[in-house]
């Protein structure tokens, strides 16, 4: 029967972030934990069949919700100042950590699900970081993103979320589809970040440091598992998230539905049960 253990992470600046740990049996251990960090929006228990398949296959996870989502959301949501640079800067620089003690392992793989993929580049620990899985990781720049999602984001972004931060104080994503409601600045810097290539790269001078910027000194490998029919991770967007890690061994493995026997994968299906014969995919890349 597989298990896991509820944890609370503390972040530097003291918030507390909600966690679970999923234990691999000591006889099947692989030397590297597994940290999944989640998309925008998205909670932990969105993960939680996923992981359940990596412990079985000898891997220690850690799965958490970034703060202002989830069960890291203390509050209503309209008073929670969370923003994706913390999310980089503090909750995931918390967590790397935390797996690390809790497994006595000297580095973690990082497997990122979109946003979760994307800030590498400012978290001050990368240096702990073994290698990076993104799936569907990209920079979400909206000249490259198609189909249905290419004409609600900028919607979304330039009206939608513009207008509720003052009428409602949070962004609405629940009713359309995407993810719990999203803290204000969370919104904000989404479509920020979304609006030019190179996304979290758009704060820098900004939101961060220029000396918090470690997208130059990031050189363990990347690589980013992605489906030809996401509207999202394009290949554009893909390509673009690739190219700010220069010191980085980078790959791109790009997955088409109708290999796999699906009518369609797009940037959410590869976590879930009815996709579970892309998870030998994924976990290739992890033990490569």
């Amino acid at each position: 029967m597989s298990e896991f253990k509820t944890l609370t992470v503390t972040c530097q600046d003291g918030y507390a972030l909600a966690a679970r740990f999923y234990a691999a049996d000591p006889s099947q251990q692989k030397p590297h934990p597994i940290l999944i960090c989640p998309a925008t929006g998205i909670v932990q228990g969105f993960y939680h069949h996923f992981a359940v398949w990596l412990q079985q296959q000898g891997y220690d996870v850690m799965v958490f919700d970034f703060r202002g989502i989830g069960q890291s959301l203390h509050g209503p949501v309209k008073k929670s100042t969370a923003s994706i640079v913390q999310w980089g800067q503090l909750d995931i620089r918390a967590m790397i950590d935390a797996l690390l003690a809790h497994t006595q392992a000297e580095k973690v793989i990082l497997l990122g699900h979109s946003a979760g993929g994307q800030l590498l580049g400012i978290v001050p620990n990368y240096s702990k970081v073994q290698k990076v899985i993104a799936v569907s990781g990209s920079t979400g720049h909206l000249k490259g993103i198609t189909g249905r999602t290419g004409l609600l984001a900028p919607l979304m972004f330039y009206v939608i979320f513009p207008i509720s931060r003052y009428t409602l104080g949070y962004g609405p994503t629940h009713k359309i589809g995407m993810g719990e409601n999203l803290p204000k600045d969370v919104a904000r810097e989404w479509a920020q970040f979304c609006s030019k290539p190179g996304y979290v790269i758009n704060a820098i001078g900004k939101q961060i440091q220029a000396s918090d910027d470690f997208h130059a000194q990031v050189q363990c490998p990347i690589t980013a598992i992605w489906a030809t029919d996401d509207e999202i991770a394009t290949e554009a967007n893909v390509k673009d998230l690739i190219r700010l890690y220069p010191n980085a061994a980078t790959k791109i493995v790009p997955l088409n539905p109708k290999q796999f026997g699906h009518h369609s994968i797009g940037h959410m299906a590869m976590f879930k049960r009815s996709h579970q014969n892309l998870w030998a995919v994924i976990e290739n890349e992890i033990a490569a």
